[in-house]
């Protein structure tokens, strides 16, 4: 009798570990919405953005202190 084993990664383990990693928000961004940057656009750059329009399904204009206006996709930013 012989007992096989197999060593495949639990998935669920992984998914979370990544998602520890880069939270994601789920939820519906609008206009006026603070976010937190993943990083800083600039040396001097804060480290939050403003949400101006939704220039595409994925991507935001938003206006980042001491920046100005940047072309933010949403893998840029968290909430």
């Amino acid at each position: 009798m012989s007992l096989s084993t197999t060593n495949s990664p639990d998935t669920s383990v992984q998914e979370a570990a990544i998602a520890l990693q880069h939270p994601v928000c789920h939820i519906t961004y609008n206009r006026d919405t603070w976010v937190q940057l993943f990083h800083p656009p600039s040396e001097y750059g804060a480290e939050e953005a403003k949400l101006l329009c939704q220039s595409s399904q994925t991507a935001w204009v938003a206006w980042v202190p001491n920046h100005g206006e940047i072309l933010l996709d949403r893998s840029h930013f968290y909430c």
